[in-house]
């Protein structure tokens, strides 16, 4: 540590944030096996054992909430994750440098933007009564379609509007890792005859693999967890039984009924499920002879 006394200083904020608002609000999570009550504090509330997961796995909803959690972030997993990747290619052959920042700023914006915003926008553009797209479908004589309160658009809109706020941000990461691959390498393959899409193929792709394996498996680890503002601000009574997920039930329960203790245990069975889902991609990435994450 004398050594590198330097390196350790300039890591200790990151460290500290992590002890500060990782590792020491963990010990909060023996709520979720107490009957909490705010007049008692946190050593006098009733110890229930395991009596909130029960009625959470009891609940009529739970499994509505299940499904829509996975599936939401299914649609996440195959639909979005990919972009990040082609947008980066796509940026990373761009070979006039200010036009290529200009580019990478005009994609990154959107990241900037809160959820109040974005969904916002998308009621300008979707709503049956001042939506863009609906009063663009009357002009030509069409029947309006109901975005917001049919069922079936809910998934994908949510999947869209995570795509056009965090797509250009998710190519930090891919860009970076593009940036360190040799370039004696495409030298080579320019004097092979390879064009650029076999470079794309052969050196580019296979230099991030161990990159996007990385950023997969931690993506899994997410797979209960949704965008609480997101679905709160985009949720309606009509589409509640697409929408319904484990943080809407956290808030409605935790905050809104005052049940501490069942709010922890949402979060609680949420990163178990995380936790499980990381070991376990990151064991059957090592078996087939990737690189994981440990």
């Amino acid at each position: 540590m004398r050594q590198y006394k330097y390196m350790y200083a300039l890591a200790l904020p990151g460290i500290l944030f992590f002890i500060l608002f990782k590792f020491v609000p963990m010990w909060g999570l023996l709520l979720a096996f107490k009957e909490y009550n705010p007049y008692s504090g946190f050593s006098g509330s009733e110890w229930v054992g395991f009596a909130h997961f029960r009625e959470l796995f009891a609940d009529v909803n739970f499994y509505v909430m299940l499904r829509n959690t996975f599936a939401i972030n299914l649609f996440g997993l195959v639909l979005m994750f990919p972009v990040p990747i082609l947008l980066a290619l796509m940026l990373n052959e761009v070979r006039h440098e200010v036009f290529k920042k200009f580019n990478q700023s005009i994609v990154y914006l959107p990241h900037f933007l809160s959820w109040v915003v974005v969904v916002s926008m998308t009621f300008f553009i979707l709503s049956s009564d001042v939506g863009i797209i609906n009063k663009l479908l009357i002009d030509l004589g069409l029947e309006t379609i109901a975005f917001l309160s049919e069922p079936k658009y809910f998934w994908g809109l949510i999947t869209l509007q995570n795509m056009w706020k965090e797509a250009g941000w998710g190519t930090i990461i891919f860009l970076a890792a593009m940036a360190g691959v040799d370039p004696q390498r495409y030298e080579a393959a320019v004097v092979d005859g390879a064009s650029r899409m076999r470079q794309i193929w052969h050196i580019t792709l296979p230099a991030i693999r161990p990159t996007i394996m990385i950023l997969l498996i931690l993506r899994l680890g997410h797979m209960a967890d949704v965008g609480f503002e997101q679905i709160l601000l985009m949720i309606n009574p009509l589409v509640l039984s697409v929408g319904e997920v484990f943080d809407t039930y956290a808030y409605t329960h935790g905050i809104l009924k005052g049940q501490i203790s069942v709010g922890v245990t949402v979060g609680m069975f949420k990163g178990v499920v995380g936790l499980i889902l990381v070991l376990a991609a990151n064991y059957t990435v090592k078996k087939m002879g990737q690189e994981g994450i440990y």
